[in-house]
């Protein structure tokens, strides 16, 4: 699809949902490690991420990425460095540039969160297959180099530069539908 297929889906999906679209909707595409950034109508940018290394699942402890329609809840992290960790969404005072080899061998939240909240109940909203109470995240990563194929524990990671500039230019409340 084009981009402006993409645009499409999200609209048509709020369509089916009965979801007011949002001045600033984000679409990512678990298939393509993609995610596409739109405001008022128009792509502002494509950026590259990645999405879990488990098959995509809304359920509770499968550390898939959740599928279907979401909103930004809240947005962690404002003015950290790039690559500063934060554990239990708070700084460590650790920045991923600055850490042992060894170290990066974990899959660290880094930089900046856009916590998301599922919008389908039953299906990414409510018991056991809540993307909230799952501690579901855009946000960066230590690991930049594996941006672009499926690496994480189900969120969706972007490169520190990259979430910084997505965390800037999207507001709380923004729509995202994640789909295959």
């Amino acid at each position: 699809m084009d981009s402006s297929s993409y645009f499409q889906r999200v609209l048509a999906v709020c369509d089916e949902r009965q979801v007011k679209p949002t001045n600033h909707a984000l679409y990512v595409s678990i298939g393509e490690q993609k995610l596409w950034a739109w405001e008022e109508g128009k792509l502002r940018k494509i950026y590259a991420v990645s999405t879990s290394r488990k098959p995509p699942s809304c359920v509770e402890n499968s550390l898939g990425t959740p599928t279907g329609l979401h909103v930004i809840d809240e947005k962690i992290g404002d003015g950290l460095p790039a690559g500063a960790v934060l554990k239990g969404r708070v700084p460590t005072g650790e920045n991923c540039y600055e850490l042992e080899a060894a170290r990066n061998e974990e899959n660290l939240i880094t930089t900046r969160i856009l916590w998301l909240r599922g919008l389908e109940k039953g299906v990414n909203a409510g018991p056991g297959v809540d993307t909230h109470d799952r501690y579901v995240y855009l946000h960066g990563t230590n690991q930049e180099d594996r941006i672009g194929t499926p690496n994480s524990h189900g969120c969706v990671l972007l490169s520190n530069e990259d979430v910084v500039e997505l965390f800037d230019a999207t507001p709380s409340g923004a729509l995202v539908l994640i789909e295959l």
